[in-house]
């Protein structure tokens, strides 16, 4: 609409308004479906808050639009692939931009123009919540992971978003070539650790639900599996925590608090039976997780550096 005489056209206050409150359904999103993810969230400094937000809301419609909400929606294999399509091409068509009236996609182009995340990061993620839908013209069947598939999946799905999450840490800094390896190994790693250990959470869904086996293809898990598994994650996770002392330190408790978490759900993973996974999802006490978090906060503050 165009102003009409005597009124001025909107200018940067308008965009930023929009922001703003775009900012705000971001939060709204992570409030809603994590709340763990949301304390982590918010153990980290001011600076990072907003665009590890932004971030993760992003990530989770698209991973909404797989799992289940495209499909409760009445949409049809083909319209499910092509309301992926379309949020690929709105996000990419946003960070090129800086603008898009879908408000989570206008979020999220802000902050991937503000801390560098570019198509090289979005692009294998896209790439592994289509290898979640059945083909356009296929029906519903059951989608087995060889280890070849579950290494792709894993780093479009988790290690990337790691790597997204980095760039917001190190927003502004300079690091030399071996440090920022470090670093970037383990983000990847950190990612692939959760990744790996919700797949053993969220076994039961994955396979009856959703009809997907991500750690087993088509074969039943074993405890003989768990085990292979819980050891892969172990050292997944023991890289990570290696990078830790790398990081920004205003962002090193929220990190810190989260691979605590996983660890401890990796500890519960190793002591519950193959057969139960299928029938319950294993989780972290509250109290547990208050004594972790306040454990990440005392161990950073006695950091010098």
């Amino acid at each position: 609409m165009k102003p009409q005489a005597g009124e001025s056209s909107p200018g940067k206050e308008s965009l930023d308004r929009f922001t703003r409150t775009a900012e705000i359904a971001t939060r709204d999103v992570i409030r809603t479906y994590s709340t763990s993810f949301g304390l982590a969230t918010r153990l980290l400094g001011r600076r990072h808050r907003r665009h590890i937000r932004n971030i993760y809301a992003m990530v989770r419609i698209a991973d909404e639009i797989v799992d289940g909400v495209a499909a409760e929606a009445g949409l049809d294999p083909r319209a499910q692939n092509a309301a992926l399509s379309d949020y690929r091409s709105e996000t990419h068509r946003a960070m090129r931009t800086g603008y898009s009236s879908d408000m989570i996609l206008h979020a999220f182009a802000r902050t991937a123009r503000e801390v560098g995340i570019d198509e090289e990061l979005t692009v294998p993620f896209f790439a592994s919540m289509q290898s979640d839908l059945p083909g356009a013209d296929d029906a519903p069947g059951f989608t087995a992971y060889d280890a070849r598939a579950h290494g792709r999946y894993v780093y479009g799905s988790a290690e990337v978003v790691g790597l997204m999450c980095l760039q917001v840490f190190l927003q502004g800094q300079v690091r030399g070539p071996a440090e920022l390896e470090s670093l970037r190994t383990g983000a990847r790693q950190l990612g692939a650790a959760f990744q790996n250990i919700n797949f053993l959470r969220d076994l039961a869904d994955d396979t009856q639900r959703l009809r997907r086996g991500y750690l087993t293809g088509a074969s039943r898990l074993t405890d003989a599996d768990r085990d292979a598994w819980v050891g892969t994650i172990r050292g997944q996770l023991e890289q990570a925590r290696r990078a830790i002392p790398l990081l920004p330190r205003d962002s090193r408790t929220a990190v810190r608090s989260a691979l605590a978490l996983f660890s401890a759900l990796t500890d519960r993973i190793a002591r519950t039976p193959a057969a139960d996974l299928y029938r319950r999802r294993v989780r972290v006490p509250d109290l547990q997780k208050a004594l972790l978090t306040a454990s990440a906060v005392i161990r950073t503050w006695l950091e010098r550096r």
